[in-house]
């Protein structure tokens, strides 16, 4: 599949029904994610500086599109992609990711220093990311992040007028991480007119999501920390007790990377 027609497929998700998009932390386990039934893959910040032995946001742009472009290679399904907080450039980042094969990107309103952007520098930004995702020449999906609930800040009403700001400055997705609720979530997506993203929380399913309006979910880093729990699990039983009972799993390898 070439990328314009991962773009359109990727696009054509965000007016269909909803969807689940997981985030895979490498290349085996999006192509566990891809043989398993997934429509689309979002790469996690956190769970790829993982992969480098490094904290959330320790990754570099160099890097994530090195990352990107092996993903993009090992599947045939649409890969949109964590910028953070574009990596000092948003326009850059996008054209970056997107010559490696991404088809979506997001980005955020928080920099690393610890503070979340004004609203008005904030949405400048997705403008900018905005314009060179339309300058690309095939269908690419930009997702505008309010980072305020999980910053310290949880007020719902600057969340909506965050998103709000992201969707006129051209967004074609919006996500707030952090919502909390099914309440939370529904008032979100009313008072806005484009698909919403919501983060997977244990204590909703995916139908209350989806039934509060989202139109996908993405689980961050949540599936690389469930794998190496348990990796870390199994290693303590061999350490503590001498146990090697956590060792006996069987799992159809050959079937997801064939």
């Amino acid at each position: 599949m070439s990328q314009a027609e991962k773009g359109a497929a990727f696009r054509a998700l965000h007016e269909g029904e909803p969807f689940l998009i997981p985030n895979p932390w490498d290349v085996g386990s999006a192509r566990v994610l891809e043989a398993l039934g997934f429509r689309a893959l979002a790469t996690t910040s956190s769970g790829f500086a993982f992969t480098l032995g490094r904290l959330d946001g320790g990754a570099t742009l160099d890097e994530l599109v090195a990352h990107v472009r092996a993903l993009a290679d090992a599947t045939s399904l649409p890969v949109s992609v964590d910028l953070e907080n574009g990596h000092g450039d948003a326009a850059h980042a996008i054209r970056s990711v997107a010559a490696a094969g991404a088809v979506g990107g997001s980005i955020e309103d928080w920099e690393p220093a610890g503070t979340l952007l004004s609203l008005d520098h904030a949405a400048e930004r997705v403008a900018a990311a905005v314009a060179a995702a339309r300058a690309l020449g095939f269908p690419f999906v930009l997702t505008a992040r309010a980072e305020n609930h999980i910053r310290g800040n949880p007020d719902l009403d600057d969340t909506i007028a965050r998103l709000q700001a992201y969707e006129a400055a051209g967004a074609d997705c919006l996500y707030a991480p952090g919502l909390r609720t099914v309440e939370e979530i529904r008032a979100v997506c009313a008072a806005v007119g484009r698909p919403v993203n919501v983060l997977a929380r244990p204590q909703l399913t995916a139908a209350e999501i989806f039934g509060a309006g989202a139109q996908r979910i993405s689980v961050g880093g949540g599936l690389t920390w469930a794998a190496i729990a348990a990796f870390a699990e199994a290693a303590e039983e061999m350490r503590d007790r001498g146990s090697f009972a956590a060792l006996q799993v069987s799992a159809p390898v050959r079937d997801w990377l064939s």
